[in-house]
This record gives C-alpha cells, structure tokens and sequence, in this order.
C-alpha cells in the first residue's frame, strides 16, 4: 500500500480523529525539574483491592521520585473494562491513603499531564493510531475469535510459536478497496501492529536493576485498539508514559518478558525509551517451597490485613524498606531516631531474586518501631486503632488514659527499650494487668491452671513494700527479704547449694509478678507496682487467694 492509501485508511479508520499528534506533543511539554529528578508512575488496574506486591511498587515509586525532588503520579489503567469492579478506584486511593502513599499528581488532585484515567484518554491513543496507520506500521485486522483459535492450535500441533505473525498475520497485507469492502459489509475489526521486528534478531535494554538483558526483537502483530476502539495496555502505558515524561518504568519482573514489544512500540512511535527497573517478585516460603505470595491464598496479602490486625501502616513501611534496600535495615537499627526520609535508597541495592515475604521479620521490625515510640504515641495509635476494631477496649483506654501512658512508658528511657508488643492487639493482651476490668476477666481466670504460689510470703511483703525507694534500693530490700524467708540472694548461689534453699530472688520476684500482673513476664516489675499502689496491690493479693479458692 502506496502512502496516499494509507492516508486514505487513516481517515476512513478514523474520521472523527481530527488532532494530530503535534498537538498532543504541544500539549504535554517537557516537565520542568531538577536535573536527576525521577517523574514514576503507578498504573493500577480498578480490578478489586490493592496487594502487597502492587503497595510494593507503590512505595518504591513514591520513595524515588520524592527523594530525587520529582513527580510520582498515580494513573488509572482501566482500559480492560470487564475486569473493573464497582468502586475500585475508591479502593486504590484508600489503600494508598492508608499507608501515607500520596501521589503528587492523579484524578483526583489534578495536574497538568491529565487525564490520568486511560478510559478518559481513548482520543488521544487513536491519535497516535491514526499516525501509526499511515506510517504503514499499524492495519485493521478482520480475522474472527474462530479463525485465530484455528490458528492457535495449528501452532500447537506444529509446536511452533504461539500468536499473529509472519503468515499467520493474514491481514497485514489487504489493499485498500479489499478493507473498504470488508468494512461497507459490516465486518468488526481489530487495528493491530504491523511489526518490522524480526525474531532472528537481538534487542538490548539496560535495566536499573538487572543490568543489560538481551532478547529476540517482537514480531507479534499484537492488538493496539480494540473492536470497539479501546487500546490495549500496551499502547496506552507507551503513549501515556511518553506523554507524562515517565523518567522510571518501576514495575514487577513478570514485565520483563514484554520488554522486546515496549521498546518496539516506544521506537517506531518515535518516543524516547524510559529507564527501566524490574523488581524482584515477592514470594513466600510454604511447607519447604518458594512461591509467589498470592491474592487468593494469603490473608497478608491483601493491605487491609495489616489495620485490621494492628501492625502499624510505618512499622510495614519500614518492612518495605528493607525490601526495597538490602542495606537499609541495618541502617535503620543504627540511626534510630531518623525515618526512612533520611535514607538514600539506590537500584544497585535492590533484589535481582525473588524477595521472600516473612511476617516473622515483619514483626520485629515492628517491635522496634513501637520501642521507638514515646508511651503517650503508643497510647494515641492504639486508642485510635481500638475505635475501628476494637470499640470495648477503646472505651477501657480512654477511662484509664493517665495510668496506661505510665504502664506504655516503662523502660522506655533505657538503653534497650523493651520490645514486647508488634501491633496494636497486642497492647490489650499485653498490658491487660494495666486496666482492673481486664485483669479480671483475662488475668486471673488463667492462673486456676498455673501452679501455686507462696501467697503468705506476697502478704507478708507487701507490709514492708516502701514505693518511695529507687529501683535498685527496692531490689537490695527484695534480696535481703528473700534471704531472711530462706531463699538464696542469686541464681548461682541457689545452684550450689539447692537443698540449703527454698528457691532464689528471682522465685520471689516471679511470685510478686504473678499475682500482680497476671503474667510471668512483664516490663520493671518495681515501675509496676509504684503505678498500681499499696492499695490496689492487696487487692490482687485477695483476688489471687479468692480464684486460687474457687479453683
């Protein structure tokens, strides 16, 4: 087909297309930014709610763009219709607010490079289209679901390579007055690619991340619009990224296999290639295997999970980062009072692999996070997280607001801030001895199975208690105690002579502690008992004699 009939097509394909591509170029001009400044996107499709490998991609395109003083924006890629589930926008941007993931620019905030929902930008596709078709490197396409089938399983049987090509790109040749009557009889029609690639030879990339990888050239007549006239992913993520200045093409490993056809689509639009980064996928380790962590069988992959449970939105954040950078989770216990603001994160850091998801690593993370935070910060955060999912023990919170910031900030000023809570339901188990309410109901029910303690030597202790003293004069006085009650002032004292002794200080202090808290571990016992008083001390000393009674 000469030129003059391919403009002829052009406008007998797209005759209300009136707009050429100049115009869009004009239109979407250079971003002005600092040099180095990274422009990243992230194109989810409204196809139910966001998973933790899509808050992934997420994150690592906020983290890049907003440290190189860029643009990250957020762009709706709803061009597969029949998959779109009601209100799954909604879903993107409150997952995305709920980890504090804002984009700079999206449907919603608004920018100059709109619009940034590809069902609103259908025009500017059969623009590109149009151009496409008279360059010679696009054709309306006439072959049915059934003849492609039988083409499909030829293929199969020939064992040759599955899709639209060469001879099998039957239309790719039709002249002129042969499309015009397919179309005046009211045959439906596809607009394929027209691809000069040759499977023969090679195509280089550079990826950020996986360094060069070669692969053979595409040659698949792949569909660029629709029957009805929509694009493919394909064309519009190229044309969309070409007319947002996307610097990054951050996106997961399982895109590594299109590259061939992206930078094919990019070249012959006259674009100029982005950067790519290709990142690990996230897996999972079950029952000795390795598998990709997956939507259906895992509850941790769906964002939601982690408000639900109680695991901080910046402690899964701070989890993220250590994916993202192998080298930042020991900069991060190194530099405990910065955030990962502070932190250069880098490609050359990050997985080539698989990265395998560990809920365990999650929650220590996480228990670092909360020994960072202030006991008042504690209380806020769980208080908060208690009224969405926990309405009777946010009540319980509030009523003893002044004495559960006391009980959150024990040991919060030592060297090692204790690390015994990874989320927020954990506060409630926890510190349960904190709240009277609790102690009850969830302390001293457990203690009719717990072995018995030497109850008249609490009593008699606690008429001496003096909740003046320093904590290591409280313990020198616990020692002095203990050895005049026959128990050894140490462990190692107790272990040479163990029939000379009842037991050791430390079975006193256990004693103390259990009928105090309800627990055989807890933050500074002495820190304990000077938050509860004398009084409320014998009170658990008389609720302790009365379940041990009942028992």
């Amino acid at each position: 087909m000469n030129q003059e009939d391919r403009n002829k097509l052009a406008e007998l394909l797209f005759p209300n297309i009136d707009k050429d591509r100049n115009y869009y170029e004009e239109k979407y001009p250079e971003r002005d930014l600092p040099d180095g400044a990274m422009v990243t996107r992230f194109g989810p499709s409204p196809t139910g709610f966001v998973h933790m490998g899509s808050l992934f991609g997420s994150f690592c395109d906020s983290v890049f763009a907003k440290q190189s003083n860029g643009i990250f924006f957020l762009r709706i890629e709803d061009t597969d219709q029949k998959r779109s589930v009601e209100n799954g926008v909604d879903g993107i941007f409150n997952d995305l607010d709920a980890f504090d993931i804002i984009p700079d620019e999206s449907s919603r905030v608004g920018g100059n490079y709109g619009p940034y929902i590809q069902s609103e930008r259908t025009e500017i596709y059969q623009t590109y289209v149009k151009d496409l078709i008279k360059q010679g490197y696009a054709y309306p396409c006439f072959m049915t679901e059934e003849e492609i089938a039988d083409i499909r399983e030829e293929q199969e049987i020939n064992k040759t390579k599955l899709g639209i090509y060469g001879v099998y790109a039957q239309d790719r040749d039709l002249s002129l007055d042969e499309i015009e009557n397919k179309i005046s009889q009211g045959e439906e029609y596809v607009i394929r690619l027209k691809s000069p690639g040759n499977d023969k030879n090679e195509v280089e990339i550079v990826d950020c991340v996986k360094g060069k990888i070669k692969f053979p050239e595409n040659d698949m007549d792949i569909v660029l619009l629709k029957k009805d006239g929509t694009p493919t992913y394909h064309l519009a993520h190229v044309i969309d990224d070409h007319l947002m200045h996307t610097t990054h093409v951050i996106r997961g490993d399982e895109w590594v296999s299109s590259i061939p056809l992206h930078v094919q689509l990019f070249d012959i639009l006259g674009f100029k290639r982005p950067e790519y980064v290709h990142t690990a996928a996230i897996t999972k380790k079950e029952n000795g295997n390795i598998r990709k962590l997956s939507k259906r069988k895992d509850p941790e992959a769906k964002v939601s999970y982690y408000d639900e449970v109680g695991i901080p939105i910046d402690a899964v954040k701070l989890y993220l980062a250590t994916i993202l950078n192998s080298n930042f989770e020991e900069w991060y216990l190194q530099n405990s009072d910065k955030t990962i603001d502070d932190f250069t994160f880098t490609f050359d850091k990050m997985a080539i692999g698989g990265t395998l998801f560990d809920l365990d690593k999650l929650n220590n993370i996480s228990k670092t996070y909360f020994s960072h935070k202030s006991g008042e910060d504690v209380f806020e955060e769980t208080l908060n997280w208690a009224k969405r999912h926990d309405k009777e023990y946010a009540k319980l919170l509030e009523e003893n607001k002044e004495n559960m910031i006391k009980f959150l900030s024990i040991e919060k000023d030592s060297a090692r801030p204790r690390k015994d809570i990874s989320k927020y339901s954990d506060v409630r188990e926890e510190f349960s001895y904190a709240i009277d309410e609790l102690f009850i109901k969830e302390n001293y029910s457990k203690l009719t199975s717990e072995k018995n303690y030497d109850i008249a030597l609490m009593e008699k202790y606690v008429e001496t208690l003096n909740l003046k003293q320093t904590n290591e004069e409280w313990f020198e006085g616990v020692k002095e105690f203990s050895v005049n009650n026959g128990y050894a002032s140490n462990n190692k004292e107790f272990k040479k002579a163990p029939d000379a002794y009842k037991g050791h200080v430390g079975d006193v202090c256990e004693i103390f502690r259990v009928v105090i808290t309800g627990r055989t571990a807890s933050p500074d016992l002495y820190s304990i008992m000077q938050i509860l008083g004398i009084d409320k001390i014998k009170e658990r000393i008389e609720l302790y004699k009365k379940f041990k009674e009942i028992d």
